[in-house]
């Protein structure tokens, strides 16, 4: 009478069974005659399946059957089952050569039946000369169009491959692919970039490091994400973009640049730079260290990651999975004899609360940080925990700062705006001060719109520009910071002693035709 267990086995070339421990574990020889099992194999990758030497072989009533080198490995066996989603497993002992030879038969069959655009072509690999040229190519045109960012998309729905470039803040359709080379193009990057190419569901991060012809060498940071339909997004983000910019190169307001270098100059103190993701924070970061990097002077950064460098300053980057983080840097910076110390990021009590210590101890701190203006700033660390009386000691000043797109000066259409167009530039500025800047109406009055040419894609705009807001601390700011006031009351005070808000000096780069009033209000709220 034949057992349950003999039912299920599958009726393979056999050698004896192997037994473990009481457990037997039947012996499967290599047999081309066995079909592919398209379905089991559909979540699986050829590389995968070769280098951990094992493969699915069928599914029967409930049960799938695996090949696999060495049955008695736990570990293998729980990774097995969490791919299968199931612990309905069988498991049949072969040697390594038969596990390749069944891995390299199953993949062939699979990839011969496969309708051609509706999946993957295996004849096309990383390593092939048109992918590798192709990759080159997409990242070389990036940087030639002045993008930040690459983004590699498969659309499982439209079966293609789109590549966008983003470019002044705006993401542009470069190209699209055939959906076919998907999988080797990812695999390319992720190559360049020694990452894992057997894994495809978890994120991964990387660098790489790229010669763009005529330009030198370029730095890129690299994510993979696995999205929905079993595909994987690919974004990469072009670090390395030339020269340092000066702080005349960034186009600060004359008043705000004139104080801003006044602060730069003092011998100690707490410097906040302040936007969110993207609004240029480290390239004003770069500008200012560059005007204090003299022979004599001793500068430390920490930085994550480390974009710009400038000769004379030492640079550090955060490397999180050995401990090195902002705090853990900067308490080294304290005993390494720094005059001034620049934080990538203070993101928790414990840099906030050193980065105020190291400026009350003679020590000029510049750090960024991730808030919207220069008011809410002050009530963010405040809120962290940081102490109001050694805050407000040692605060300078905090520069708030977006990056909003400039008109294209090649194809921008001068106009003259109607009267509801002037009464709402003077509705988002605040009337009041609005009066005050005496501005012509009708004729007199000449504004500037997108227009659209090649230069600028057709967008009618090329290339970005900073729109800044400075809050000093003066005595009734510092007076307000220990008695722990409202945003509100701080950004009042701020404005009754002079400020511009971001929205206000936004609006005046629009009277002055470098921008329009909806990019403006695109990137700044009252």
């Amino acid at each position: 009478m034949q057992s349950k267990t003999d039912k299920k086995q599958i009726s393979h070339p056999e050698r004896p069974v192997r037994a473990d421990r009481n457990v037997a574990y039947r012996e499967v020889r290599y047999d081309e005659t066995i079909p592919a099992p398209d379905t089991l194999l559909s979540l699986l990758k050829y590389e995968y399946l070769r280098q951990e030497l094992w493969v699915p072989l069928e599914k029967r009533e409930g049960r799938i059957c695996v090949l696999i080198d060495d049955p008695r490995n736990i570990l293998k066996r729980d990774a097995i089952e969490s791919l299968l989603k199931t612990k309905a497993v069988e498991y049949c002992a072969a040697s390594k050569e038969d596990i390749l030879l069944f891995i390299d038969q199953f993949f062939k069959a699979e990839s011969s039946v496969r309708p051609r655009g509706n999946g993957e072509d295996s004849s096309i690999s990383e390593t092939d000369y048109n992918i590798v040229k192709l990759v080159d190519e997409v990242i070389n045109e990036a940087y030639k169009r002045r993008a930040s960012d690459i983004h590699f998309e498969p659309d499982i729905r439209d079966l293609i491959m789109n590549v966008r470039f983003r470019i002044d803040g705006e993401c542009i359709l470069y190209k699209t692919y055939p959906y076919e080379y998907r999988s080797a193009i990812v695999s390319r990057i992720k190559i360049m970039s020694n990452l894992d190419i057997t894994e495809r569901r978890l994120p991964q991060d990387g660098k790489i490091k790229h010669r763009v012809p005529d330009s030198g060498d370029i730095e890129l940071r690299v994510a993979t994400i696995p999205t929905q339909g079993y595909v994987e997004d690919v974004v990469l983000r072009i670090l390395t973009r030339g020269k340092i910019l000066l702080l005349d190169e960034l186009q600060m307001a004359p008043e705000t640049l004139e104080k801003f270098r006044a602060i730069l100059g003092k011998p100690y103190g707490l410097i906040l730079l302040v936007g969110p993701t993207g609004s240029g924070k480290t390239t004003t970061a770069h500008a200012a260290l560059h005007l204090l990097n003299r022979p004599n002077v001793k500068i430390w950064t920490v930085e994550d990651p480390v974009e710009i460098t400038q000769k004379g300053i030492r640079q550090v980057q955060v490397h999180h999975k050995i401990g090195l983080d902002f705090s853990n840097a900067m308490r080294a910076f304290l005993r390494a004899d720094p005059d001034i110390i620049m934080v990538g990021e203070m993101r928790d009590y414990e840099t906030a609360k050193m980065g105020v210590d190291a400026s009350t101890t003679g020590h000029l701190v510049l750090t960024t940080l991730h808030t919207n203006n220069a008011p809410e700033t002050i009530v963010r660390l405040l809120d962290m925990g940081i102490d109001p009386f050694s805050f407000a000691d040692s605060l300078l000043c905090v520069l708030a700062q977006r990056l909003v797109r400039s008109l294209c000066t090649a194809c921008k259409e001068p106009y003259h705006p109607a009267g509801d167009e002037i009464q709402d530039l003077a509705r988002h500025y605040g009337e009041r001060a609005f009066s005050l800047l005496n501005i012509p109406c009708g004729d007199m009055l000449t504004l500037y719109r997108p227009g659209g040419c090649p230069t600028c894609n057709g967008t009618g705009y090329r290339g970005m520009m900073g729109v800044f807001e400075l809050l000093t601390a003066t005595d009734n700011i510092k007076q307000m910071i220990i008695s722990r006031r409202s945003i509100a009351a701080i950004r009042k005070t701020a404005a009754g002693e002079g400020m511009t808000t971001l929205l206000q000096e936004g609006i005046l780069k629009v009277l002055q035709g470098e921008t329009d009033l909806l990019e403006v209000l695109s990137i700044c709220m009252r």
